[in-house]
């Protein structure tokens, strides 16, 4: 990979396999084309799980199993090589498969994955020796781990189980709102159903907005909000729960308004369709102050071809947000700004596409619980 030097951008499918031959990215088990994305690499819990006492950086001057020793963090030891349950409210870190070497020039950043977000199941990339979280510096050689913390339901998990993504970057790559609008106008990237023109509201990235009316044929649902009470959930089932366990329905509020509680989690969905063209990828970046006290949750990143497909034949996708108020009750309105979408462009355009021919799950969605809940 010493010879990327003319484009800054994200890595394809293919440059990640490039990286895995080269032996830049190691795993304890063979890595399968399954867990290679579009322009990701899922990552894959390891054989143990270490229940701590409080979430922490290692700092320039440690690895991550040291930190934990030098702070008396630990409280147990968890085997994953069996399902075993992970408690929500408990943090714990996991050793992931995959280790890295990347080269001098190549950086990554970790995301959750969606079905992670929509569990409400806190996610977040460590490193040895690092002071943040999620990012991966260049040249950087060691271990990974995850931190984790399911926030709503116990969840059974094991050795195998992706909760996180890793992207690969060269440079610091960035599309401008003047690059945004052009690439709106070429390739529309924000529209409301069946393509209906819809304008693309730009400002430090795509903004969007939060979708109280519903959906035609959906009966005023415009939302689900987790139980706090609900049984124990196997992260790894798929099309298996009965929603009426997890959730409860919000309908579309008579007085515009929905009322946030404190804490609790709500699934919503965008006013927009977004259209993700495959020379791009995007990410829903993380809460600002300036949009109202509450978050859009920590699951934000869309692959080439997400709401786009092959030849250009999906009328985009609403994004599914995962809402939680802060420390007092608030209310959102239809139509309300509630998060950005920033594009970054690829080092080279997506062969492998987001959508249901590689088994994305979410490419048609609209209001969708995550894969672990029958269709509704």
């Amino acid at each position: 990979m010493n010879n990327i030097t003319d484009k800054m951008g994200v890595f394809s499918a293919r440059m990640i396999k490039e990286l895995i031959a080269a032996g830049n990215i190691k795993a304890q088990e063979v890595i399968q084309e399954e867990h290679i994305q579009p322009a990701s690499l899922d990552l894959r819990l390891g054989n143990m799980a270490y229940q701590i006492k409080a979430s922490f950086l290692p700092g320039g001057y440690s690895s991550i199993l040291d930190k934990i020793e030098a702070l008396d963090l630990l409280i147990d030891t968890i085997d994953l090589t069996r399902p075993n349950i992970l408690q929500k409210g408990c943090v714990y870190v996991v050793p992931l498969l995959e280790q890295l070497s990347l080269p001098a020039n190549v950086s990554a950043r970790a995301n959750p994955r969606s079905t992670s977000g929509r569990l409400d199941v806190f996610v977040r990339l460590l490193t040895d020796f690092g002071t943040v979280y999620e990012d991966v510096p260049q040249g950087y050689e060691g271990q990974l781990y995850v931190e984790i913390v399911p926030r709503t339901f116990s969840v059974l998990m094991s050795k195998g189980s992706r909760l996180n993504q890793l992207r690969f970057i060269y440079g610091k790559p960035l599309t401008s709102d003047t690059e945004l609008t052009t690439l709106h106008n070429k390739e529309t990237i924000v529209c409301f159903a069946d393509r209906l023109p819809c304008e693309a509201k730009i400002g430090d990235g795509l903004l969007l907005t939060v979708n109280l009316q519903g959906y035609k044929g959906q009966g005023g649902v415009i939302g689900y909000k987790a139980k706090r009470d609900a049984p124990i959930l196997d992260f790894n089932k798929v099309n298996h729960y009965d929603s009426a366990g997890f959730w409860e329905t919000v309908y579309c509020p008579e007085k515009r308004g929905l009322v946030l509680n404190p804490n609790d989690l709500y699934i919503l969905t965008s006013k927009e369709n977004v259209r993700v063209p495959p020379a791009y990828a995007a990410e829903m970046v993380a809460f600002e102050p300036s949009m109202g006290e509450f978050r859009v949750h920590y699951a934000g990143f869309f692959d080439p071809g997400f709401g786009y497909g092959n030849n250009n034949e999906v009328d985009g996708t609403p994004a599914v947000l995962e809402v939680r108020a802060h420390d007092a009750p608030f209310i959102i309105e239809d139509g309300q700004l509630i998060a950005r979408l920033l594009y970054f462009p690829l080092v080279e355009p997506a062969t492998k596409i987001y959508g249901t021919s590689i088994g994305s799950s979410y490419q048609f969605q609209k209001l969708t619980l995550s894969k672990q809940f029958k269709k509704l």
